[in-house]
């Protein structure tokens, strides 16, 4: 067996157990194979070469980032097929022409006008998908605007540099569906929307493809008729969240936070963690009728960690606090200077605070967001 690094933590430190994220990458890709699905994983979550190494051992050779930042760091690793899934940034268009000299990239558009700025500005060839509001209502154009669509459709036609790859959405709201069930309902109104698009559009543009991701619909759901793309993320990692919506099991969380204990308040039923908003966000979760929290807690163990602690969550958190209520059965467990393990509500906003993991191994990965910017040709 392994010793467990955990001598090793004096502050607040991420630890990642490989064992389980390789077991998550593995599942989602043999998900997608067996529904004849791309697979491209969304890179967000772990911003680490050294877990993005774990997909490449996995098979996996299309990806998805949120930046240019993040798409020019794993470029750097040989990542060469490269999705940006966030509205094209005009003002990055130097960034842009790095990163379409070095690899296959492809980026999103929402507008027509944005198309015409950004063709006059390139310099390379790149993939351009068009983002479809299938019903969240963040970014993209409403999958029922069809006047909307086919201006974008047909301006992307008018730019030699620009070819139309696909049709691409995010149900960012099935976050926060209350059960598995209304998960697959919210990924079956994307996939429905998405499809009805390109069923209008294949005829002018037979090789547009359909892409869909988030982790809770591509966890859950069981139809992926008319989907060509997934690009889920989270899963890689999973966190509280995916837990009480039903999408993960705690086996399956591959992150926690190593916390110190700081203060023990047993007549109050809490004690204090060295751990707070800096290190976990403020990213809170809680079902109607229960309180809401902004992480459980776990003990640290030979095996790694301990299942999540009955009756025991931060409740309150400050900069560098984090005030956790328990019973008085845990809190006799502990004392200051004890470390204690808080799986994260939300583990990709949680790992970008950190910007870095030590393995259970007692060896380190890093993070993009701990990582010069650099758009080399």
């Amino acid at each position: 067996m392994a010793t467990m690094p955990y001598d090793a933590v004096r502050t607040p430190t991420m630890l990642l157990n490989p064992a389980v994220c390789r077991n998550n990458i593995r599942r989602m890709a043999e998900k997608a194979r067996a529904h004849d699905l791309i697979f491209r994983p969304h890179f967000k979550t772990h911003q680490s070469r050294v877990v993005g190494r774990m997909f490449r051992d996995a098979g996996v050779e299309r990806i998805t980032v949120s930046s240019l930042r993040m798409a020019a760091y794993f470029a750097d690793d040989g990542w060469k097929d490269i999705t940006v899934a966030f509205p094209v940034n005009l003002r990055e268009i130097d960034a842009i022409n790095a990163l379409a000299a070095r690899v296959r990239l492809q980026l999103l558009v929402e507008s027509a006008d944005t198309v015409r700025r950004l063709c006059e500005g390139l310099r390379h060839d790149l993939d351009v998908y068009v983002k479809i509001d299938a019903g969240y209502g963040r970014t993209g154009i409403a999958h029922d605007n069809r006047t909307a669509i086919d201006a974008v459709c047909e301006e992307i036609a008018r730019c030699p540099r620009l070819r139309l790859h696909g049709l691409l959405a995010h149900a960012g709201d099935s976050y926060h569906a209350a059960t598995p069930e209304e998960v697959r309902n919210v990924f079956e109104r994307t996939r429905a929307g998405l499809t009805a698009v390109a069923a209008a559009l294949r005829p002018r543009h037979p090789e547009l493809i359909v892409s869909v991701g988030d982790t809770p619909g591509c966890t859950l759901a069981e139809d992926f008729t008319g989907v060509d793309e997934i690009r889920p993320g989270n899963f890689v990692f999973y966190d509280v969240m995916q837990l009480e919506l039903g999408a993960c099991a705690a086996e399956d969380i591959a992150v926690v936070l190593a916390a110190p204990v700081v203060a023990v308040h047993p007549a109050r039923g809490e004690f204090v963690i060295y751990g707070g908003g800096v290190h976990l966000s403020k990213e809170q979760h809680g079902r109607a009728g229960g309180e809401t929290h902004f992480g459980r807690v776990v003990l640290l163990t030979d095996e790694g960690w301990s299942p999540p602690l009955p009756d025991t969550h931060i409740v309150r958190l400050s900069q560098e606090h984090g005030v956790v209520r328990s019973t008085p059965e845990i809190i006799d467990l502990l004392h200051p200077g004890a470390l204690v393990g808080i799986l994260p509500v939300h583990s990709c906003l949680a790992a970008a605070c950190m910007r870095g993991y030590l393995m259970l191994d007692g060896s380190e990965a890093d993070h993009c967001a701990g990582q010069p910017y650099t758009t080399q040709s």
